[in-house]
């Protein structure tokens, strides 16, 4: 029963770990998709633990989906369809939102500013441009040097494109200063870093509702969600 039940809070671990990280991404359901309008849509990642001989990395999520729209953007993860979370932001609010839905409990917690540049400060990144650049999945992108600021012996790449505009989308993430979308790159979460590739784009029509909190959740503090949290590791 103990081998069980560690092994369910490893599982839920990663689902935390994937929707507290920005990950621009949603699963498309609908067979009729509308076009959307400009700075909207749906990009659909591949993600895996950074350093394969963690003991839990084949527990991570192998994918994670984004739906954007504009100053908004809403992560959703779920393990096993046991464990649901998801990401809310909003970049004029300067706001996250983290809701869980699991069994009898569905909450959220709102961060503000001060939370989001506490939580950002743990990963900090020395990010610099570079002339490169190449195709990915049909956008023009650019390579950028990363190192971590803390670690300057830990280097990687990473990449993004201005085509599909959003200049402003990384501002509540440790790649604020990075004027596009990014289609490959790390994050750092509660002990695991994890590399998100994007596998697929789609302009599709995002419904305004699709940022809103359900009305059945349940409003706690930044530190009843973080003890949630705790209690399940």
């Amino acid at each position: 029963m103990k081998f069980r039940l560690n092994i369910f809070k490893a599982i839920v671990f990663f689902a935390v770990l994937c929707a507290g990280a920005f990950v621009f991404s949603l699963q498309s359901c609908s067979g009729e998709e509308k076009k959307g309008g400009s700075e909207e849509g749906v990009i659909e990642f591949d993600s895996k633990a950074v350093d394969q001989t963690h003991p839990l990395s084949g527990l991570a999520p192998g994918s994670a989906v984004l739906k954007y729209k504009k100053n908004k953007f809403i992560i959703e993860m779920s393990t096993m369809g046991m464990f649901n979370t998801s990401v809310i932001g909003n970049l004029e609010d300067k706001t996250i939102i983290q809701t869980v839905k699991f069994m009898d409990i569905k909450q959220y917690c709102v961060e503000n500013v001060v939370d989001i540049v506490a939580e950002n400060n743990t990963y900090k990144l020395k990010i610099e441009e570079t002339k490169e650049t190449k195709t990915m999945l049909g956008l023009k992108c650019y390579k950028l040097k990363v190192a971590m600021v803390d670690n300057p012996a830990v280097t990687f790449d990473a990449w993004y494109t201005k085509d599909l505009g959003m200049e402003s989308c990384n501002e509540l993430t440790p790649y604020a200063n990075v004027k596009g979308v990014l289609l490959d790159y790390r994050v750092k979460k509660m002990g695991m870093e994890m590399r998100f590739l994007a596998k697929k784009i789609s302009g599709i029509e995002v419904p305004d509702n699709s940022f809103d909190v359900p009305t059945t959740m349940k409003k706690v503090s930044k530190d009843e969600m973080q003890k949630f949290f705790n209690d399940l590791q």
